[in-house]
């Protein structure tokens, strides 16, 4: 288990963190949780969560990861991006209220850029699903924002 909360993980607001904690972490890998409940942001009317919703569970777990790994060296956690996914496979249309999830990423590829692919798993009772994400943080994250001077 994580010895931080999820929240100070994870720049997103309130609503947005969809995962509610890190199990274990390690150098290259990351495994979180959550539990589906009914009145989220994505939800359906019958609480559960479309299958889609399933990218972006494992873009927040590559997230903590990057938070974890953050926290552990004493630096501040870092806005960083998904930029899309390859071959998102998923055994279920979506995600029935009250079933727990497990999500483990596995980091694949890191360059010193901050170009990065993770080998996600997303699995629950009869749930399974695949994904490898490609992500970036930028190394100089204020300046990567910075609208230029017109």
């Amino acid at each position: 288990m994580s010895r931080w909360p999820i929240a100070e993980l994870i720049p997103h607001a309130a609503d947005m963190i969809l995962i509610d904690e890190v199990v274990r972490f390690g150098d290259e890998d990351v495994e979180t949780r959550l539990l589906v409940r009914p009145g989220g942001l994505f939800s359906r009317a019958d609480g559960s969560l479309p299958a889609w919703v399933g990218i972006e569970l494992m873009a927040q777990s590559v997230a903590a990861y990057a938070g974890c790994q953050a926290r552990q060296a004493g630096a501040p956690v870092e806005l960083g991006f998904l930029l899309g996914t390859r071959n998102f496979q998923c055994n279920v249309e979506h995600f029935p209220a009250g079933v727990e999830l497990q999500i483990k990423a596995v980091r694949s590829l890191q360059d010193d850029n901050g170009m990065g692919v993770f080998e996600c798993q997303l699995t629950g009772p009869g749930i399974e699903a695949f994904a490898r994400l490609n992500v970036f943080r930028p190394p100089q994250v204020a300046s990567y924002l910075q609208e230029p001077a017109v």
